[in-house]
């Protein structure tokens, strides 16, 4: 029988189709092999042991003695956070949070000692391992550096209690708290008169910021703050309001001024090192005030002793 030219131009069409839905259902059934794999979930064990670990993260490190030069071993202190996220059978997931550093980490739970290793990525200078032991809601454990050269105090102590972060508006500072930025001292030139011989002499003398009461007071997270309130405060005043309402968020900070001020509740639990997106409307228009003002202010010094 002959086709005319039509006929098997039809043809040719209808079987191209049928292999292009033989194919569409190959690659259908592919799909669902894969989704099937992929939705096979890894049991959860140990759930009652995920949270927020925080406390103190300690070592020893070199320093130097101002005074004649001379090498010796200072004490490290700092506030550290362990997030455990995720235990299965053979494997823990979780965070570190230290300083502004948020790493993941990855490693085993014993069940019968109840202790964790506990690895950071390696990939930064600042990684390693964790070996913790849980005694009801307390982690105790050391930390080792795995590039020992590439820090100061490549061993550290944690002493960590599970705390559960909370978010509250009206936490403040402590009203005992120091009003001391410690971290930027600034020499200045005085002058004095010797009595003996009536000359003037000139002396260098190192000073620190001081803060006010202020910080005490005005609440970037509750108050609308106003350019009359602001205007005549100090630029240290002005930083510690203002980051006050990063702390409230669990904000971990990187500079040791603020986290010397926070550390110093037992509410500050460092979490994230970014929590942008958590401020309030509210918060949002007293920190874009508060960054105007800190421009243009100026910080108070004073002698200390420590």
């Amino acid at each position: 029988m002959k086709l005319s030219h039509y006929t098997l131009i039809s043809l040719i069409a209808v079987s191209l189709a049928g292999c292009k839905k033989e194919g569409k259902n190959n690659e259908s059934g592919k799909d669902s092999l894969t989704a099937k794999k992929d939705s096979v979930v890894i049991p959860e064990v140990h759930q009652e042991y995920y949270g927020i670990y925080t406390g103190e993260f300690a070592g020893k490190e070199k320093m130097i003695d101002e005074s004649d030069g001379t090498e010796y071993d200072g004490g490290v202190y700092k506030r550290i956070s362990l997030k455990i996220n995720r235990i299965t059978k053979d494997s823990v997931y979780g965070q570190s949070i230290v300083e502004g550093t948020q790493r993941p980490f990855r490693g085993v739970f014993n069940e019968s000692s109840k202790s964790f290793v506990l690895d950071e990525p390696g990939s930064d200078k600042t990684d390693g391992r964790f070996e913790v032991k849980l005694s009801g809601d307390s982690l105790t454990g050391k930390w080792n550096a795995f590039n020992k050269s590439a820090v100061k105090a490549p061993l550290k102590n944690l002493k960590l209690i599970r705390k559960d972060f909370v978010y509250n508006p009206n936490f403040m500072l402590d009203k005992d708290s120091e009003l001391v930025d410690w971290s930027n001292p600034k020499d200045f030139v005085e002058k004095y008169t010797n009595e003996e011989t009536g000359k003037t002499e000139s002396y260098t003398t190192s000073k620190n910021r001081v803060a006010s009461e202020a910080i005490f007071k005005l609440n970037a997270s509750t108050q609308k703050l106003t350019e009359k309130e602001l205007k005549n405060l100090r630029k240290l005043d002005l930083e510690i309001i203002k980051n006050s309402v990063f702390a409230r968020h669990g904000y971990s900070f990187k500079k040791n001024t603020y986290r010397y001020f926070f550390e110093q509740t037992d509410w500050y639990i460092p979490v994230s090192n970014n929590v942008d997106n958590e401020l309030s409307p509210l918060e949002k228009e007293n920190v874009a005030l508060l960054n105007r003002f800190t421009k243009y202010a100026e910080d108070k010094y004073d002698s200390f002793g420590r």
